[in-house]
């Protein structure tokens, strides 16, 4: 059975470039020293998310980060992994940049990027600002590894469900899910905290309507929302990391058939319009529907 080894990683995001970089390059050599194949970084793990981390993203010196981009791709041909780096697109002085996650291969390359397609906007009277500091993306990223089809996606995409349908249908078989719930609420009541109930529930749900698996990690500053965990094709969380500490989970994903795919039978069909399992019935009884 072929096997994919993943690293999901978490360390404190901060607004200083050289921190996080540091610490995304400590976790590449930890991963790849237990024989990673995939090292998982979160949602502007680098770069700082603006709004958040960093005020907005004329913070952001671009010279610096694009060094230190470089410093990644050079850790991952030197260490060989595969990196998915969450970051900031630099477009132009005038244009809003990408929220992105880098897809970097084992050369060092960026092979592509990913681009957050559901920034965030408002949340009842709070905004949360996605769409004050980026621009949004229109396209699904999926790459090879090891014979696993593998997918991105970013934070706020989890909670539209017709994403995950797309990358099903482009064969997936690997979510890498980069999100940064963490640092400040985007609502009044900073007791509230229902993202540690509905993420992880989510992207349970996600993992088993689409039978792929799930590395879905977090940025660990506190107050952290959650911890970052993994996540098999039948919904089951495999593991997960320690709230507002750093670390490396480990997971090996395995294309199991054992595991259970409850809406496999009919998910081709459902995905294609038919909404329905067995065959329908003319029945005069069938389409009275208001007697007994």
């Amino acid at each position: 059975m072929k096997s994919l080894r993943v690293a999901t990683c978490q360390f404190s995001v901060e607004a200083d470039i050289e921190h996080n970089c540091g610490w995304a390059l400590q976790q590449i050599g930890q991963a790849a020293g237990g024989g990673a194949n995939v090292v998982h970084f979160s949602e502007c793990a680098l770069s700082g998310y603006a709004g958040v981390d960093i005020p907005n993203v004329r913070a952001i010196d671009w010279d610096k980060l694009r060094a230190a981009t470089r410093d990644i791709m050079a850790a991952a041909k030197r260490h060989r992994v595969w990196v998915l780096l969450g970051s900031t697109h630099y477009l132009d002085d005038e244009t809003k940049p990408h929220n992105c996650v880098y897809v970097i291969n084992p050369k060092g390359d960026i092979v592509d990027r990913y681009d957050k397609r559901f920034c965030t906007g408002v949340c009842g009277s709070q905004a949360t600002l996605d769409l004050v500091h980026y621009s949004p993306g229109d396209r699904y990223v999926t790459f090879q590894v090891k014979g696993f089809t593998c997918g991105v996606a970013i934070c706020y995409d989890y909670r539209f469900p017709e994403l995950y349908r797309g990358y099903k249908q482009r064969g997936v078989q690997v979510m890498f899910q980069s999100f940064h719930n963490a640092r400040k609420s985007v609502v009044a009541d900073p007791k509230y905290n229902i993202w540690k109930t509905i993420v992880p529930a989510t992207v349970c749900c996600r993992a088993a309507e689409n039978h792929v698996w799930f590395s879905a990690n977090n940025s660990s500053t506190r107050p952290s929302k959650w911890a970052s965990f993994a996540v098999r094709p039948d919904g089951q969380i495999m593991g997960r990391l320690r709230l507002h500490q750093p670390g490396v989970l480990f997971t090996d994903m395995t294309l199991d058939s054992k595991l259970m795919d409850a809406p496999g039978p009919w998910r081709t069909a459902a995905m294609q319009g038919r909404l329905h399992s067995g065959e329908l019935v003319a029945h005069p009884r069938s389409a009275a529907v208001t007697g007994l």
